[in-house]
C-alpha cells in the first residue's frame, strides 16, 4: 500500500489534512477523498491509469487547458459560483505541474465539489440534461486556443478499427472464424458506409472538435436539487468528430438492453432517450455545421458498428482486450451491438426527420 499521506503532501493544498478515505466503489481503490480541517475545501485524490493514458504530461496539459478555458468562458458570461461549474486541479508545491509521480504511479488532486452528486439513471429528464451539458461543453471549447492532443491515439478511428478486424480475421489465432463468417461478411458489407466521417474529414467537409469522448450521465455532477453542475472525467477529452459524443451516448443509453444481453430480439433504439438527448445536444452545440447536424443519426450507427467491430476482433483474437465472464462473452456483445445497429437502421428515417425538425 502506498503512503497516501506522503502523496497528498506533495500538493499545495489549503488546510490541514485529517484523513484520506476511499471514494466511490473503487474496486482497486484508485480514488480517494482527502478531508481537511475547518473551512478549507476537501479534495479528490486520483491515481492516473498510465497503462491506458501513457503520456500523463499531455493528459494533464489537456485537462488544465480545457478547465482554464471553460472557467474563462463562465467568468465572461457572469455565471455565479464558478468553482461548482468546472473542475479545479491543484499544483504541486513549488511547481506548476498538476500531477506527481514516484516514477511508477501518477497522482493528481482536484477540489471536491461539495454537495454534488452523480447519477447512473438514464431517463428522459437526465438524457436531456446530458445532451445539453455535453453540447455546451463542446461549444465552450470550440474556440480554445491551446493545442489539445490525443490522450488515446486513434481511439475512435473507424478505419483503424477495421484494419484491426482484418488482422484478427487473417490470423484467426483462436480458430473461431469458421463459425462466425456470417458476422464478418455483414460487417464487411457496411465498412464503406461506416467510414463516412474519415472521408468527409479528408475532403475538408467535416471538422474535428474537442470532444469529451465518454458521454455518460454518470460523467456529470448534479446539485442537491438535481440540476446539472459540470461535466467530469475529462481524461478522454481530445480532438474528434462530434459523432463521438452524440453516437456513444446513443449506443449506451439509447439501447433497451445492456451491451452484453443475449436477448437480441429485444435490443432496440429507445426513442424516449433519443429525442431528449438530441434536443438537448443540438440546443447546446450551437456551433454545429449543417454537415455535422445532418449526420448525427449516422453518428449513432457508427458507434454501434464500431463497438461491434471491436468486440468481434477481440473474440477472434481469443479475448485479449475486454474482460470476459464466459468464452462466448465477446460474441454475445458483438451480436447485441449488431442488433442495436439494425434497430437504428430501421429507425434511420425517423432519427433524420426528428433532427431536421429541431
Amino acid at each position: 500500500m502506498q503512503d497516501l499521506n506522503n502523496i497528498v503532501s506533495q500538493f499545495a493544498l489549503e488546510g490541514k489534512v485529517t484523513a484520506v478515505l476511499p471514494l466511490g466503489s473503487g474496486l482497486i481503490n484508485d480514488t480517494y477523498k482527502v478531508l481537511t480541517e475547518g473551512d478549507a475545501p476537501d479534495y479528490v485524490l486520483q491515481r492516473v491509469n498510465n497503462a491506458i493514458f501513457r503520456d500523463v504530461d499531455l493528459l494533464q496539459h489537456n485537462i488544465e487547458a480545457v478547465t482554464r478555458h471553460i472557467r474563462g468562458k463562465l467568468a465572461a458570461a457572469g455565471v455565479p459560483d464558478i468553482d461548482r461549474k468546472v473542475l479545479r486541479f491543484i499544483p504541486l508545491k513549488g511547481s506548476p505541474k498538476t500531477y506527481w509521480t514516484d516514477g511508477q504511479t501518477y497522482w493528481r488532486i482536484s477540489v471536491f465539489i461539495k454537495d454534488s452528486f452523480t447519477y447512473d439513471t438514464v431517463n428522459p429528464k437526465y438524457s436531456a440534461f446530458a445532451g445539453e451539458a455535453f453540447g455546451n461543453f463542446e461549444a465552450m471549447l470550440a474556440d480554445i486556443p491551446d493545442t489539445i492532443g490525443e490522450t488515446i491515439p486513434d481511439f475512435h478511428n473507424m478505419e483503424l478499427r477495421l484494419r484491426q478486424l482484418d488482422e484478427a480475421a487473417e490470423a484467426d489465432c483462436a480458430g473461431r472464424l469458421k463459425e462466425v463468417r456470417d458476422i464478418l461478411a455483414e460487417m464487411n458489407s457496411m465498412r464503406e458506409d461506416m467510414c463516412l466521417a474519415e472521408r468527409l474529414f479528408r475532403e475538408g467537409k467535416l471538422p474535428k472538435r474537442i470532444c469529451h469522448c465518454d458521454t455518460k450521465v454518470s460523467n456529470m455532477l448534479f446539485d442537491a436539487e438535481g440540476r446539472p453542475l459540470c461535466v467530469i472525467d475529462l481524461d478522454t477529452t481530445m480532438p474528434g468528430f462530434v459523432f463521438s459524443d452524440f453516437g456513444d451516448f446513443m449506443r449506451t443509453a439509447g439501447s433497451t438492453l445492456p451491451e452484453d444481453d443475449p436477448a437480441y430480439d429485444k435490443v432496440a433504439l429507445r426513442k424516449e432517450i433519443f429525442e431528449p438527448f438530441a434536443r438537448g445536444y443540438i440546443s447546446g452545440a450551437t456551433f454545429l455545421t449543417p454537415t455535422e447536424k445532418d449526420n448525427l443519426p449516422y453518428g449513432a450507427l457508427r458507434f454501434s458498428y464500431m463497438q461491434a467491430v471491436r468486440f468481434f476482433a477481440d473474440y477472434l483474437n481469443g479475448d485479449t482486450y475486454y474482460k470476459i465472464k464466459y468464452p462466448e462473452h465477446n460474441l454475445v456483445r458483438t451480436r447485441n451491438q449488431m442488433a442495436l445497429l439494425h434497430s437504428q437502421l430501421d429507425n434511420f428515417d425517423y432519427m433524420n426527420n426528428y433532427i431536421t425538425q429541431l
